[in-house]
């Protein structure tokens, strides 16, 4: 990683990246212009506790996948996840913040994963640890928009000509990006291989 002399803005892409995909890639790439970002890290989890772990590909094999998809210098694909044994994001923003109180963190999300939002350990606190960006996906904007935690935090939600200050902004504060339209989805590519 570059020797940065400001404090680093980076963006957050948890998830299992049971394959990694080109959605991944495009919401990265977007989110590095949209949101001014330095880096991304792409954050393997080991296990998701919304998900049915049957379908899990190895760790390792996850990791490669991820490897390979990112591609960039300025996406970093990371196993912080399971070196710091952490199940749930709560547990792993609050370890990042306090490793690493110079940065700036922003959490990424698929529009899908807002419709769940409510459905995460301290998902609350999440918006009040750091800011968050969401970016649509064909068929879920609307919905995610209409979801409990979108509802709720609605009066937190910054316009886009605002997304290049989120970094800074003090939670809860977050952005919808609208121009994301890649359809693909890691339980198609699954779906398809089998």
């Amino acid at each position: 990683m570059d020797k940065l002399d400001h404090n680093p803005k980076i963006g957050l892409l948890g998830g299992s990246f049971n394959p990694a995909h080109e959605g991944h890639l495009e919401i990265s790439l977007s989110a590095l212009k949209f949101l001014n970002l330095d880096y991304i890290w792409w954050l393997v989890s080991p296990g998701n506790p919304l998900k049915n772990d049957s379908d899990m590909a190895p760790f390792e094999e996850r990791m490669t996948s991820a490897r390979e998809m990112a591609n960039h210098q300025h996406i970093i694909v990371s196993d912080m996840e399971k070196s710091m044994q952490t199940k749930y994001t709560i547990d792993t923003l609050v370890q990042l913040k306090k490793k690493l109180p110079q940065h700036h963190f922003i959490w990424l999300m698929g529009a899908d994963n807002l419709i769940q939002f409510d459905q995460w350990k301290s998902w609350r606190k999440i918006a009040d640890t750091v800011p968050f960006a969401i970016f649509n996906r064909p068929s879920y904007s609307m919905p995610s928009l209409e979801s409990v935690a979108a509802k709720e935090l609605e009066k937190y939600r910054i316009s886009n000509d605002k997304a290049q200050t989120l970094a800074t902004l003090k939670p809860p504060a977050w952005v919808f990006y609208q121009l994301s339209e890649n359809p693909v989805s890691s339980t198609k590519i699954r779906n398809n291989n089998k």
